[in-house]
Order: C-alpha cells, then sequence, then structure tokens
C-alpha cells in the first residue's frame, strides 16, 4: 500500500486514541456516553476510507461509500443538536421537533443505500476508488451546509447575547472546531470533487477536518468541563435562586451575575465593582462604616449587613465571603436579599408571640385559680367544715375499701367511736359559739395524739370515729385510753366562763383481729354497716355505765 492508504488509517487512530483518552479521562455521565456515541460516528469516515482502498471488491467497495456518507449525513444532525445543547437553548426543542432535524438526513441515508438509477454514486473504471457523484451526493451537501450555517446563526445569537462567560467560552471552542471540519469538508468537495478532472486527488481532508474538531472538542471537554453536569447546570440553578448573587475576581471585577442581583445593582460582566457605592449618605453610620472597613482590610472574613433602602423602602440584607481554593483567596461572593417580607412576618409573628403570651398568662391565671378552686371544693366536700377533719360520707367511702381489704388479707384493725359527754350542758351554760370552741379544741387533742396513718372524721354533732388501720386490740386500747385521758386534761378557755371548760369522753371500741371464719361475706357496704352498728352498740354501754368509759368489744 502507498502512503495514500495510510493517511486514513492514521487519523482513524487517532480518533480513536482521543475516544480512549476521553473514557480514561472524566466520569463518565450519560453526557458523555452521548458523547462518545458521537466520537465513535466521527471515526466512521476515516475507517471507511482508509477500508475502500483495501479492498478491489466493488461490492465492498460500494458498502464502504455508502457507510461513510450515511455517517457524516448524520454528524452534521448531531453537530446542530449539539449546538443548540451546549448554547442552552433545549428547552425550546420539542421531541417533534427534534425527529423532525433527522427526517432530511433518513431520507438521504436511505437514498445513499438505495443508490437508484446511480443517483448517488457511479463507480469509475469498474470500481468505486475513483467514482462520480450524483444528484443525491449534491442534497446531502446542501442539508449539511443548512445544517452548519444554522449552528453558527445559533452560536452568533449566543455569543452576541448575555450570557455567562463560561457559555460564551465554551461556545467559542466548539465554534473553532464546526468551522475547521466545515473548511477541510469544503476543500475536499472543491478539490476532489468539483476540480476533479484538474487536480490530483488530495486524500484525507475530511478525515483531517474531522480529527481536528474533535481535537478543540476533546480541549472543551477536558478544559472546559463542557459536559460536566454540574457545570452546565451552575448558571440555570443560580438564576432560579432568589438572592442577587455577585461573583468577583481578585481584583474587584465581575465574573458573574445571576437575574436576581438586576433589582439590585446594574452590572455586567466585566465590570469594575465598588461596594460603597451601594450605600447612599443617608446609610452612612457605625454599622456602615466598619462593614466598609472590614470590607476594605479584612478580606478574608465573612460579614453581612443590614439596611432600610430608603428609595425603595425595602430592606436589603448584604452577605460578603471569600473565595477560596487551597489557601488562597481568588476571589468574593456577594448576596443580596430582600428582607423586607421577613421582617414584616417577623414584627407580626412577634406582635402575635406578644398578644398570645399574653393569652397565656391569663388562662394560666384562671387556671390555677380553678385548679384552686376544684381544690377547696374536693377538700370542703371531705373535710368538716367546723373541725377540718374528714367527715361521715368520705370515711364511709374509705372503710368500704379498706376494710373489704383487709378480710381479704385477714389484717387487723379497729374503729371507735366516741362522744362529748354533756355536750348539751356547754351549749345551753356557754352558747354554741364556745360549744364549737370546745369541739376544736377536743379535736386538735384527738389529732395530736393518733398516729399518722389513723382517719379521724366527725360522725354527726359531737360523736367522732376514729379508723386504725393494720391495728389490733392490745394497740387499739391503750391509745383509745390515751386519748380519753388528754381529753380530760384538756382545759378549753371560753369567753363567757369564769373559768376554763373541760370535758370527758365517752367511747365505743370495736377491734377486728385476723380470725375472720365467723364473718359472713356481705357486701361492703352492709358489711360496713354491721360493724358501726356494733361500735355504736359498745359507745351506748359507755355511756350506761357512767360516761367517760370504754367499752371494748373484740370480734
Amino acid at each position: 500500500m502507498d502512503l495514500v492508504v495510510w493517511i486514513d488509517l492514521i487519523l482513524f487512530l487517532l480518533l480513536f486514541a482521543l475516544f480512549i483518552y476521553v473514557f480514561a479521562s472524566v466520569t463518565i455521565t450519560n453526557l458523555h456516553k452521548v458523547y462518545l456515541v458521537f466520537h465513535f460516528s466521527m471515526m466512521l469516515w476515516p475507517f471507511c476510507q482508509f477500508a475502500l482502498k483495501t479492498t478491489e471488491n466493488p461490492m465492498f467497495q460500494l458498502f464502504y461509500v455508502k457507510l461513510a456518507f450515511i455517517d457524516s449525513s448524520m454528524l452534521a444532525t448531531g453537530w446542530l443538536l449539539f449546538t443548540i445543547f451546549l448554547t442552552g437553548r433545549s428547552k425550546f426543542l420539542r421531541i417533534k421537533s427534534s425527529l423532525l432535524l433527522f427526517i432530511p438526513s433518513v431520507v438521504l441515508s436511505l437514498g445513499v443505500i438505495t443508490n437508484p438509477h446511480d443517483w448517488f454514486v457511479l463507480p469509475v473504471d469498474g470500481g468505486y476508488i475513483q467514482r462520480t457523484y450524483g444528484p443525491i451526493f449534491w442534497c446531502i451537501v446542501i442539508v449539511m451546509i443548512i445544517y452548519i450555517v444554522i449552528s453558527f446563526y445559533i452560536i452568533y445569537l449566543t455569543l452576541v447575547s448575555g450570557s455567562s462567560q463560561r457559555i460564551k467560552k465554551q461556545v467559542q471552542q466548539v465554534f473553532k472546531g464546526i468551522l475547521v471540519m466545515t473548511t477541510f469538508v469544503i476543500m475536499d468537495i472543491f478539490l476532489n470533487v468539483i476540480l476533479d478532472s484538474y487536480l490530483p486527488v488530495i486524500p484525507g481532508l475530511t478525515s483531517l477536518g474531522i480529527l481536528l474538531s474533535a481535537v478543540f472538542f476533546v480541549i472543551s471537554i477536558h478544559r472546559d468541563k463542557v459536559l460536566d453536569i454540574v457545570t452546565i447546570a451552575h448558571q440555570d440553578i443560580i438564576d432560579t435562586i432568589a438572592l442577587g448573587i455577585l461573583v468577583l475576581d481578585e481584583g474587584e471585577t465581575v465574573v458573574e451575575i445571576n437575574q436576581s442581583l438586576s433589582p439590585y445593582l446594574n452590572l455586567r460582566i466585566g465590570d469594575a465593582f465598588d461596594m460603597s457605592v451601594i450605600f447612599t449618605k443617608e446609610h452612612s453610620d457605625n454599622r456602615t462604616d466598619n462593614f466598609l472597613e472590614t470590607y476594605k482590610n479584612s478580606p478574608l472574613e465573612n460579614i453581612e449587613i443590614e439596611w432600610l433602602q430608603t428609595n425603595i423602602q425595602r430592606y436589603i440584607k448584604v452577605d460578603a465571603a471569600p473565595i477560596m481554593v487551597r489557601g488562597v483567596m481568588v476571589g468574593r461572593i456577594i448576596t443580596f436579599q430582600d428582607m423586607t417580607e421577613l421582617r414584616s412576618l417577623f414584627d407580626e409573628t412577634t406582635l402575635q408571640n406578644d398578644i398570645l403570651q399574653e393569652r397565656n398568662q391569663m388562662l394560666i391565671g384562671i387556671q390555677n385559680e380553678l385548679f384552686q378552686t376544684n381544690r377547696k371544693l374536693k377538700q370542703m366536700a371531705i373535710t368538716d367544715s367546723l373541725t377540718g377533719c374528714y367527715n361521715r360520707h368520705y370515711l364511709t367511702q374509705q372503710l368500704e375499701h379498706e376494710v373489704m381489704k383487709n378480710r381479704k388479707s385477714q389484717t387487723p384493725f379497729a374503729i371507735f367511736l366516741l362522744d362529748i359527754d354533756f355536750f348539751k350542758l356547754v351549749n345551753d351554760n356557754y352558747g354554741h359559739l364556745a360549744g364549737d370552741e370546745v369541739i376544736c379544741s377536743t379535736v386538735e387533742t384527738i389529732k395530736q395524739t393518733l398516729r399518722e396513718d389513723d382517719i379521724l372524721a366527725r360522725y354527726g354533732g359531737e360523736e367522732f370515729i376514729v379508723y386504725l388501720p393494720n391495728t389490733t386490740s392490745s394497740e387499739a386500747l391503750p391509745l383509745a385510753e390515751r386519748i380519753k385521758a388528754r381529753v380530760e386534761v384538756n382545759k378549753v378557755i371560753v369567753e363567757n366562763a369564769d373559768h376554763p371548760v373541760s370535758v370527758t369522753v365517752s367511747m365505743g371500741l370495736l377491734s377486728i383481729n385476723k380470725d375472720f371464719r365467723t364473718e359472713h361475706t356481705d357486701s361492703p357496704k352492709t358489711y360496713l354497716n354491721d360493724l358501726f352498728e356494733s361500735v355504736d352498740k359498745a359507745l351506748y354501754q359507755a355511756k350506761k355505765e357512767g360516761r367517760n368509759q370504754i367499752v371494748s368489744i373484740l370480734r
């Protein structure tokens, strides 16, 4: 083989090396996978040109020619789609319109495959190494030119628009690649097709153009991260952020802005930025002076300030932070945030919270009053209003539970009923107020004598009943004796008496020991009434025997 044959092979191998380089040097995303398919299709042209020259079979030669031109037709469509995507205009490209872009290429590819009436290509000297082209070929050329012109127009619109510098650099790089490939393709058509009769064939022009365009594209992938999804989405993301974002380089030159910045500042990429211009004279105070001084003299600090912009009556918050790369400051990012609604909401929330706190305090006060009232009502419901000891109703409720529990566990207990002797004479001689004082003093004496777990209740009038839990008869009788003795020596001073008044008590004592075998099993109320009846009889017996006595019954 001569050198002419090897040129396309060498260019194919170089394209294959670039394919391997992209595959090995980047993190493969779905976008990179699409590019690798695209790059692989670019490799088909030089491969087919090489394979065409290595066989003498006209059928194989025709196959390689058709495959090369089908691939080139699809490549033009691919370049246009990639240009639309790269310039950020893909959102206007719907599925139907995307399919329409492929229709000319698909129709022409069918024409290439069928080659009706040799309208695509004719062999020369019985083979297709030397060949002549028909109208389908020129239709392919026209469609490719139209696609390339549309791509150049889209690139032009992007370069003259307000797109970010990053996007413009990427578009410029792709523009170079398309321009180089277009130039070499046109040269190949002009020199090797149009002037075929006048000039010798110059091999590898289109393959070289494809290689050079691939080089530009690989540079974009590696250096400009053209297919890095994070980089691609960067501008879209910051444009959707409500904060106004301003990115400065180390020389305070604007390198990036977003759409939300426009209400605060009218800046363009490349403008010089002066922080002091955002504060008017009316904003000059200690806070703004300290902010500007820190911004100027301490660039590594994160600083913020909030102030009322009087010309638009809005509260604006500015945050400034350094951009650090490997410990070196390479620029600043400054954000602008409208705090008016947030402040209004905060003030309204604070006011509502204050109102709620006042209402809560009122409710807490009412709740405390209700609690105290309920506690007093509950206390009044279970206690005697005169003496403060429990009333008969409460004691009955307690004993209905207690005595049945004692019967079940055979726990001993005792009950004694006492009555103040001749209490009617106290009322008759000294009055009812004096009688109340005698009752209260007697109750206090009894309380001081009883144990902690014992329960004292007013049974009615001057009668009182005491429940002694877990108490045997041998323990209950001495306790009753002490109560009787202390009441007897207790002196009560009353207003209408010439001397202190003392009283005595008569007591009926009922002791229930552990042996309950003789007891019948009735309801708690019936059993308790039986106990009260028994102790009442004992009290009656004590009064009958002369009062100031204790009559004890053991069951």
